[in-house]
């Protein structure tokens, strides 16, 4: 009875699968294989009379150091805004997870930074941090001091300024699910603990900790591949500048595609890229997958 549900329900589902991927993604992977192995750019002859070039696009992606370059800065600045989110955003979750006078009003200001759209952070930032900005100016009072930095025109400020936006825009999506974790977390154990007498240091380290592990781990692999794709306050707010200190990879992707119209280029590069991020995401699910048979080991009734 239940494999012949199953079968209708594989039949059921197949259209709902099957129109987008043939009349939507099929196309796209279509073009993006021909412009790969093809040589064509957007402003010189018609698309189905480039001429075959095989893997040398692909060559010439490997061998693009401007490429290996943004690959890098983008896995610096995925790498260091979701730590900074896991953490500020775990720290805001703890705080908040008994309930207290006030605590709707704190949610609604935690989460204000996510509901707003990427361009409007961009140009608020833009405002804030210009050399002779609120920041600036805010800065040289705490110190006694001017303070004239350009936080968008010198290399380091300028990738640090993106991370931080990036943290500030973002923690509120790990805050939430750190914050679902706790108030889902069974009362049980906690209360036996404090029964036997340990100290909040051990309850959270030996029980909260473990606890929410896979929460934690779903929250940097989540947090981590949504920031290796960020565009839009990036290109927003330094255009993958100065120089090209803030080119992570999709600002690479769309300066190769629209800038310097090399089609073909860009379509080899956006292969790599999956395949690089398939591969992300393959080992983040065999992380996912360990820590749930963790956990379900930890509660599995002793025989």
């Amino acid at each position: 009875m239940a494999r012949g549900q199953g079968r209708r329900y594989k039949w059921t589902i197949l259209p709902v699968v099957a129109v987008p991927v043939l009349f939507l993604a099929a196309p796209i992977i279509f073009f993006q294989i021909y412009f790969s192995l093809h040589q064509w750019t957007a402003y010189l002859g018609d698309w189905w009379e480039a001429e075959f070039v095989g893997l040398e696009n692909f060559a010439d992606v490997l061998g693009d150091e401007r490429f290996h370059w943004s690959l890098v800065r983008s896995l610096i600045f995925a790498g260091a805004s979701t730590v900074l989110c896991l953490l500020i955003g775990f720290t805001l979750a703890y705080l908040m997870r008994e309930p207290f006078r006030g605590r709707g009003l704190f949610y609604l200001l935690f989460i204000t930074p996510m509901l707003i759209v990427p361009i409007a952070i961009g140009y608020n930032f833009e405002m804030l941090l210009v050399e002779k900005g609120p920041l600036n100016q805010m800065l040289g009072w705490i110190t006694g001091q001017e303070i004239r930095v350009s936080w968008f025109a010198q290399p380091i400020p300028a990738f640090l300024s993106i991370i931080f936006i990036e943290v500030w825009n973002w923690t509120p999506f790990v805050f939430i699910l750190m914050l679902a974790g706790l108030s889902g977390m069974p009362r049980e154990p906690i209360e036996a603990a404090r029964v036997l007498g340990a100290s909040p240091l051990q309850i959270f380290f030996q029980i909260q900790l473990p606890l929410l592990r896979p929460v934690i781990v779903l929250a940097l692999i989540l947090r981590f591949l949504e920031a290796l794709g960020e565009y839009p306050k990036v290109w927003a707010l330094t255009r993958g500048g100065p120089g090209s200190y803030t080119e992570t990879m999709p600002v690479y992707l769309y300066i190769t595609s629209w800038q310097h119209f090399n089609i073909s280029k860009a379509a080899a590069m956006s292969y790599l890229v999956l395949i690089i991020v398939a591969a992300i995401v393959y080992l983040c699910i065999r992380i996912l997958l360990r820590e749930k048979r963790a956990l379900e080991a930890l509660y599995r009734p002793s025989s």
